[in-house]
């Protein structure tokens, strides 16, 4: 979910011509309607429980006098032109009567848009399944919405009051919206989104109208979009019978959760724009890295940061956005965009028609692989630990805890629902568990629950990892290569093309999922073997990297045998079962040299036990083995909480 501030004048306009007909180019003089079904996209409908107190219901349709009144006029009645003629017709001035239609005092911030897209996964399926798919997949989205929307008129929205509006109130009546369904992209890729014109008007206990402070909406942005990715992905795997799978797109970032068994080369073919963005970002970055100042100084620092990459790539998406396109009915989008996917997407045909038979499958073996567990105290622990480390100084708010968390149960349910509430539940856990409130309030504003300053209880020092120095900035005048067609210099392997010439400060996330572990280890020595060990096992059993057995560590001394081998066993079958699953993104990296080798670890240990064995029963003088050690000869040991594969979760 992303979030823009509507405005009235030049940009309401802007909404009023284009956004409402589906991005596309409203003829002067054409009524909205007929612009709407000329451009194949559905009228917009209003939502949210504040429609009652302006005399509509949900699901209405939106009318330009409406929008015009709500968005365009600086806040009035949707019927404000209704209830100003009766004023004027019953003999009051035309002040009285225009102050009757109005909500309040007049705004020029007159709303905000919420733009609600899924995963790229999920509008693949909506654009190449078929008819049934598509409306499951239109509901479940419009579910999402309708789930966010909820949330933000209970938990977020306030409104301010008293002096310099130091006080604040949740509208008891709820918000009023209109809601825009667009069916593609600006490249004309498919991209199903809907645009939420969320009204600032909202009415106070007395029943006065006042505006809804959008900065807690914008600081509530990441929580909500969380909550709408968990929910329309819940919504769509239990729906179809499906699950959902973790994606890294940018090394060293969190990963998303993609609807499984998709090929990812339909990600790529739809990503046209994501392409010219990063092709020009790399330019960006170049000139902003050697960009040299009158005194021949540099200008910005040798390395660009996170917080200068993304302004860096905001200038990208501008730079490149191409012009509009003439919009289209949904039915010849879909027939070419599955013509195009055949066609261009080095995907097999038959995989294209037949995409949810094949996401079915894949999730069938996700099922029989995770089992549907979640430990509260656990998810607290990961989720503290990812938000101490990722937020400046280890400091942040209830709002943080509450994005993590919802990413967590995502990524540990696999696309089942959950029971409602749980997400609170785990920050409240978290809070009262391994933060300490910091705060110094100073203003009736942070004496908020949502505005407490939270840290956690640990040292930052014994959970950050060790940061890697970045690399040295290019040198501006350094020639360039001689021969042109030269091959390129290898890249490293934990970087994409186009990154390693390009210095940058090391990610945040990579440090704190090794910061969580850390923790979970910690824990998991305090904890008695089998709860804590076995939640954890269910919660990480679909991340095929954690069944792989860790180094042994080198013997002090050369004539003793490493006792991690006989601990570390290997569970062959499960991974020759992923390879041929081939539902995780992990799992395509089993080779089948990978498998022999592990099956000659785990052969090597054994042949290592039993002759130990033998050369105790044949030392003269030794004793018959006791019934204790006899069972540990011959049945694998169980797995340590602090070793083994499960060790460091």
């Amino acid at each position: 979910m992303d979030i823009a501030i509507i405005r009235a004048g030049q940009m309401y306009r802007y909404y009023l011509r284009q956004v409402v007909v589906g991005d596309g180019r409203r003829p002067a003089r054409t009524p909205l309607r007929e612009a709407q079904e000329v451009a194949g996209v559905p009228a917009g409908r209003w939502m949210g429980r504040g429609l009652a107190a302006l005399g509509l219901t949900a699901g209405e349709e939106v009318t330009e006098a409406q929008l015009r009144n709500v968005f365009g006029e600086r806040g009035r009645h949707p019927y404000a032109d209704r209830i100003e003629a009766a004023r004027l017709a019953a003999g009051e001035s035309p002040k009285k009567a225009w102050k009757a239609g109005a909500l309040g005092r007049r705004v020029t911030v007159t709303g905000v848009d919420l733009v609600f897209r899924p995963q790229p996964t999920v509008y693949l399926l909506w654009a190449l399944g078929d008819e049934e798919t598509r409306r499951v997949i239109e509901a479940a989205h419009e579910r999402a919405i309708e789930r966010v929307l909820e949330w933000i008129e209970d938990e977020v929205a306030v409104i301010r009051y008293g002096k310099d509006g130091i006080y604040k109130v949740r509208p008891p009546g709820g918000l009023v919206a209109a809601r825009f369904r667009h069916y593609e992209a600006r490249s004309g890729m498919p991209l199903l989104h809907d645009h939420l014109l969320l009204s600032v008007k909202g009415q106070r206990l007395d029943g006065t109208w006042g505006s809804v402070h959008t900065e807690v909406l914008f600081e509530n942005t990441v929580a909500a979009s969380a909550l709408y990715n968990e929910t329309v992905a819940a919504e769509v795997c239990e729906a179809l019978g499906l699950a959902t799978e973790p994606r890294t797109v940018t090394p060293g970032r969190r990963p998303v959760m993609e609807i499984a068994g998709v090929p990812h080369e339909l990600i790529r073919w739809t990503a046209r724009r994501g392409e010219q963005i990063a092709a020009c970002l790399t330019e960006l970055e170049h000139e902003y890295v050697t960009a040299v100042g009158d005194d021949g100084e540099l200008k910005y620092l040798p390395v660009v940061s996170e917080r200068a990459r993304a302004k860096l790539n905001a200038m990208a998406a501008r730079k490149t956005r191409p012009p509009k396109q003439k919009t289209r009915p949904l039915a010849q989008l879909r027939a070419w965009w599955k013509t195009s996917a055949i066609l261009t997407s080095s995907v097999a045909a038959d995989v294209i028609t037949s995409l949810l038979e094949y996401a079915r499958a894949a999730a069938a073996a996700i099922r029989a692989r995770v089992a549907d567990v979640l430990d509260v105290a656990l998810a607290a622990v990961d989720v503290t630990a990812v938000v101490f480390v990722m937020n400046s100084g280890g400091r942040f708010h209830r709002r943080h805890l509450l994005a993590e968390a919802r990413r967590h149960l995502a990524l540990v349910l696999r696309g089942r629902r959950r029971e409602a509430g749980l997400d609170d539940r785990i920050v409240d856990t978290a809070i009262a568990a391994h933060c300490l409130d910091i705060s110094e309030p100073k203003t009736v504003r942070g004496l908020l629950s949502d505005y407490r300053l939270y840290t956690a209880r640990w040292a930052l020092p014994d959970l950050q990892p060790a940061r890697r120095p970045p690399t040295p900035a290019p040198d501006p005048g350094q020639p360039p290569p001689a021969d042109p067609g030269a091959p390129a210099a290898p890249r490293p392997p934990d970087q994409d093309a186009g990154e390693w010439e390009i210095p940058r400060v090391p990610l945040r996330y990579d440090r704190a999922v090794l910061a969580s572990a850390v923790v979970r280890g910690k824990l998991r020595t305090t904890t008695a073997r089998g709860r804590a060990y076995d939640v954890a096992a269910h919660q990480q059993a679909a991340m095929p990297e954690q069944l792989l057995p860790r180094p042994a560590a080198a013997p002090e001394h050369g004539d003793q045998e490493p006792e991690a081998e006989h601990r570390e066993r290997v569970d062959l079958s499960a991974l020759r079962a992923l390879k041929k699953s081939r539902t995780d993104v992990e799992a395509l990296e089993f080779t089948d040299d990978q498998l022999r080798r592990l099956q000659e670890v785990s052969t090597r240990a054994g042949d290592q036990s039993r002759r130990r064995t033998a050369e105790r029963a044949d030392r003269p003088g030794a004793d018959a083995p006791h019934r204790e050690d006899d069972q540990q000869t011959h049945h694998p040991r169980q797995p340590d909480p602090g070793h083994g594969p499960e060790a460091g979760r």
